[in-house]
């Protein structure tokens, strides 16, 4: 949807949309009286036609010696005279140069200009001067800084004046602005559920208050990002066809301590004005974190918090005000937000099964011009993991490609590109590998490969390719599930730890030596075996005991031990015992098969990059060196 083309007000709409110039105008007339006064001074200089020169003493004592003084003017720290005979008279504008030097204590100074007969002037001080540093050293400073609050107060209210800081800058979308409905949101069928009933009752109040039944004032929308909870409120809007009151939850934090509290009031006295409506806030864990201590304090965000629950609790849900947050941190919210009467209602959007990823898929391809040999159901397979956001960016991708190619439709192969691009990245087709460097990797994927075909419980293979991609990797495997699993057993995970660990083995096999390229399964095999002994209960040593928890869960997933350091000592031994073991089998497993290895790695240097089919048929051409099963 483009914004630009949405039509929204801040506060209550209406009233004069001219541009209000108020602080630029004011910022010009006092730059304007500046000017006018330097002027003023400057012209009066001019018209008296004064030009000064700086004299020592002993220049001007000599020239009243000589009798070349016409006259004196005594001043506070300096004396001013003029010559009689002043050749450079002619240079000023009207009278003659007046010459100054500094005021001594000469007693016998006054007695001799009256016996030379010089003209005495006394020192009158003028207040025009006076006047005008008073205007330029106080009144200017406060005027400015008057201004400039006017103007930060304007910013902050996003053009409501002073009293318009707290005003709330929601944008109001109407049906035809969002352009989103229920059947453009896909993947998502029990979120979807879950909201449909919000919709009939905006629709049709009197059929749930005619039996006593109350709306839910709030809903959460928890999940990972790029799973479609923004998307799922503006279909909600859609559907209902009401007022859509859509901000993030960093729109009421500001650096002014109750504003934001300020802002919330605002905003649900617009909502019920235009009731039925609905208020959508994503990211509410700007505003809604928790106020104990652990997660730190700030006065600001305190006050806007309690504000947006004493709001909650105040308006009344049968008059149609809906209130829609999201957020990927729902272990941070603060309790008081998320119970029955508020944000009573948590709306899981996950990550799509199957299913969802081959309706997703649909969804985004409708308007992309397809060929036969497209089948999105064995690109859903493939991509198991992938949320809406990187499923819309593969069927982009795999358009773009087409285009590049100068084709009119998007093909399979173009698909499958796309697919490794978002995982991978693109080629990089300025990384050339030595020969040596590149036999190396060649002998690392197929060591994964080939402990893949061999195990029985493992994934079959897709493609193996040796071109290195912009994500930093030099080589990778693609495996393809025969179908969509939501549980994995202990031997699966064995297999699983001992096919990241043969690429490392098969270095040390062929080369005898180890290389920097095994760090990212070292990394992701030690995190799945820490995982097996911490959580799942698969360890011989501590049992069926939980040793760790795993916070926030939609974002990165991080694990936290619940246990001694003493323990921790121990976990990280039986890691060690668990990796060494499973890395001993790939070993013995390639050592079995080594023919089979140097004919796959040999074919794979050659062509760079291989598809299943024909690593199993090299596979089944030397099978008979290969066990059936490990």
């Amino acid at each position: 949807m483009n914004e630009d083309q949405n039509n929204f007000n801040n506060g209550s709409g209406g009233g004069d949309k001219r541009p209000n110039r108020g602080p630029a105008t004011a910022m010009m007339i006092a730059i304007a009286v500046i000017m006018t006064i330097a002027v003023i001074a400057l012209m009066n200089n001019a018209v008296r036609g004064v030009t000064y020169q700086e004299t020592p003493y002993n220049v001007f004592y000599d020239h009243l010696k000589n009798g070349e003084v016409e006259s004196v003017t005594y001043k506070e720290s300096r004396i001013d005279y003029t010559l009689k005979d002043d050749k450079e008279s002619s240079d000023t504008i009207v009278g003659k140069k007046t010459y100054f030097t500094g005021s001594v204590p000469d007693y016998d100074l006054v007695p001799e200009l009256k016996e030379k007969g010089v003209t005495i002037n006394g020192y009158i001080p003028n207040n025009s001067g006076s006047v005008l540093s008073f205007i330029l050293v106080w009144v200017m400073p406060i005027v400015l800084v008057f201004l400039l609050m006017i103007f930060m107060s304007r910013r902050l209210g996003r053009g409501g004046g002073i009293m318009g800081i707290g005003k709330s800058n929601a944008k109001i979308y109407e049906q035809k602005d969002t352009g989103v409905t229920f059947k453009d949101v896909a993947g998502q069928d029990e979120a979807k559920e879950s909201l449909v009933e919000v919709v009939d009752f905006l629709h049709h109040p009197g059929k749930y208050t005619g039996i006593g039944a109350k709306l839910p004032k709030g809903a959460l929308l928890v999940g990972p990002p790029g799973t479609g909870k923004t998307l799922l409120a503006k279909a909600v809007a859609g559907e209902a066809g009401v007022p859509f009151f859509s901000l993030a939850g960093s729109d009421f934090v500001e650096m002014f301590v109750g504003v934001g509290a300020s802002r919330v009031r605002d905003l649900f006295s617009e909502a019920q004005k235009k009731a039925p409506a609905i208020i959508f806030i994503d990211e509410i864990d700007a505003i809604g974190k928790s106020r104990d201590s652990r997660f730190g304090g700030n006065d600001e965000r305190e006050q806007t918090l309690n504000q947006l629950l004493a709001e909650m609790d105040g308006f009344d849900s049968s008059k149609g005000v809906f209130i829609l947050a999201a957020t990927n941190r729902p272990d941070v919210l603060d309790k008081a937000l998320l119970r029955p009467g508020r944000l009573d209602r948590r709306v899981i959007v996950d990550k799509p099964d199957l299913k969802g990823r081959l309706e997703t898929l649909k969804v985004h391809a409708k308007n992309v011009r397809l060929d036969d040999t497209v089948d999105l159901e064995e690109i859903a397979l493939a991509t198991s993991g992938a949320v809406g956001s990187d499923l819309a960016n593969m069927i982009n991708e795999a358009a773009i490609a087409a285009v590049k190619q100068r084709r009119k439709a998007v093909s399979q192969a173009d698909l499958w590109e796309a697919v490794e691009v978002v995982v991978a990245g693109k080629e990089k087709k300025d990384r050339i590998l030595s020969e040596e460097e590149k036999k190396t990797v060649a002998y690392h994927e197929v060591g994964h490969a080939l402990v893949t075909a061999v195990s029985k419980n493992s994934e079959p293979v897709q493609k193996i390719t040796i071109v290195p991609r912009t994500m930093g990797t030099l080589g990778y495997v693609m495996q393809v599930p025969e179908e969509e699993k939501y549980l994995m057993n202990k031997d699966e995970m064995i297999s699983r730890l001992t096919t990241l660990l043969a690429g490392r083995a098969a270095e040390e096999i062929v080369f005898n030596k180890m290389t920097t390229g095994a760090a990212n399964d070292i990394e992701q095999a030690t995190k799945l075996a820490r995982a097996m002994i911490t959580q799942y209960g698969m360890s011989d040593e501590f049992g069926l005991m939980g040793l760790e928890t795993v916070e926030d869960k939609y974002l990165e997933g991080r694990s936290v031990l619940n246990c001694s350091e003493a323990t921790s000592a121990l976990i990280d031994n039986e890691i060690k015992n668990m990796l060494k073991k499973c890395y001993d089998k790939a070993k013995g497993i390639l050592t079995e098969n080594r023919r089979v290895l140097d004919a796959i790695a040999s074919h794979l240097f050659e062509k760079e990059t291989i598809t299943g089919k024909e690593f199993m048929e090299i596979f089944n051409r030397e099978k008979n060196t290969i066990p059936e099963t490990i």
